[in-house]
């Protein structure tokens, strides 16, 4: 299973490079195409894991001033 995560910058937020480092950091790699990043979890996940990836993506992008989307599959 893969979560897609999309991200639409504000210009008086933070740094498109700072918020690619961030994602980076929690385990998203960065794509092009439909989606701007993806989490490859290598395997079939829980609801409660997808939670979890859920709050960890809120909790690193809080006060950067972005609007994001999760898609799990």
């Amino acid at each position: 299973m893969k979560t897609c995560l999309n991200v639409l910058f504000y210009s008086e937020g933070a740094n498109p490079v700072e918020v690619v480092e961030r994602l980076r950091f929690i385990g998203f790699e960065p794509l092009r195409g439909v989606h701007d990043h993806v989490y490859d979890w290598g395997r079939n996940v829980k609801l409660e894991d997808i939670l979890q990836i859920a709050t960890s993506v809120h909790e690193t992008l809080k006060g950067l001033k972005v609007i994001y989307k999760l898609e799990t599959r």
